[in-house]
């Protein structure tokens, strides 16, 4: 379905493009381009091009094409699977791997890899996101479930959903996390200052908790164990920069400059358990720090 946004330019001297990306969240600045390119874009009645300046008071209107139908190809990737029944798999995610399909990332995900494993999961649970329960940002690394089946996914579902799966993350922080343990218990909404991202917001977010323990200090840093009693959008990103210490390299909610030298995001799901779908027996499993986090570890213990 296409859809019509027309907006009334508060801030002037933004360029176009610029500012479609910062006021439309699913909207890229490239996607803005395009759609200005193609004279989808109208200032005050107007086609521009992309460098044109806005004005305060100047209406912009955005029109967005419904999207265009999109088949999700399996592709043999390699998965590092350390569970498979006739139900689910669970599946230790590297980093760097989408989870699923969206805008500006149509392959290479962890839904195509699974769809080469398994070709009877298209259309478990929708066309894009088939057997798709839960999910972990592109730079965060570890265990995901995924549903071979409408049963098994409906089962999963209401078990997030009353908050009965357990997951553990580990995360290192800048600063020494005081108290050691605590809950984070702060709700979550669009940051209104950048559409693009989300933050704790006094009104208008969704209900978000966090706890968390200190596992181990460095000298500037802190290793934490975070457990999300809720599941929303880089939650304990979020909860974590909100107490004052973020979560190290990243680039979204972390510090601009970061003391601790590491590849990525050092944000790792650990831990998960719930009941089987199959059999409701309780099953927890566990996927270890990846190398490249281990490394960085080794490396403030040796200092």
């Amino acid at each position: 379905m296409e859809r019509r946004i027309v907006l009334q330019v508060e801030r002037g001297g933004i360029r176009v493009d610029k500012y479609i990306a910062e006021a439309v969240p699913d909207l890229s600045r490239a996607a803005a381009q395009r759609l200005i390119d193609e004279g989808r874009v109208l200032v005050n009645g107007a086609t521009v091009k992309a460098s044109h300046r806005l004005e305060p008071g100047d209406t912009l209107t955005v029109e967005i094409p419904a999207p265009a139908p999109v088949e999700v190809a399996p592709e043999a990737i390699p998965l590092d699977i350390l569970y498979e029944d006739a139900d689910i798999l669970v599946v230790n995610k590297p980093a760097g791997m989408v989870v699923h399909p969206a805008f500006g990332h149509q392959s290479g995900t962890l839904v195509n890899a699974v769809l080469a494993h398994c070709p009877d999961l298209a259309g478990v649970g929708g066309e894009l996101r088939p057997g798709i329960v839960h999910r972990l940002d592109k730079d965060t690394s570890g265990l995901i479930v995924v549903a071979k089946g409408d049963v098994a996914l409906r089962n999963l579902q209401e078990q997030f959903k009353g908050r009965e799966v357990q997951k553990a993350y580990l995360a290192l922080v800048e600063g020494h996390v005081s108290p050691p343990t605590g809950l984070i218990d702060a709700p979550i909404g669009r940051d209104p200052r950048a559409r693009k991202k989300m933050a704790v917001v006094p009104r208008g977010g969704r209900e978000a908790q966090t706890e968390y323990r200190a596992l181990e200090f460095y000298a500037e840093h802190t290793l934490v164990e975070a457990h999300p009693l809720t599941g929303r959008t880089h939650q304990i990103r979020i909860h974590m920069a909100f107490i004052g210490h973020p979560i190290v390299g990243d680039p979204v909610y972390g510090f601009r400059k970061q003391r601790a030298k590491a590849p990525r995001l050092f944000l790792h799901a650990a831990r998960l358990g719930f009941r089987l779908p199959g059999t409701g027996e309780w099953r927890e499993f566990q996927a270890p720090l990846p190398d490249d986090l281990a490394a960085v570890l080794e490396r403030l213990r040796r200092d």
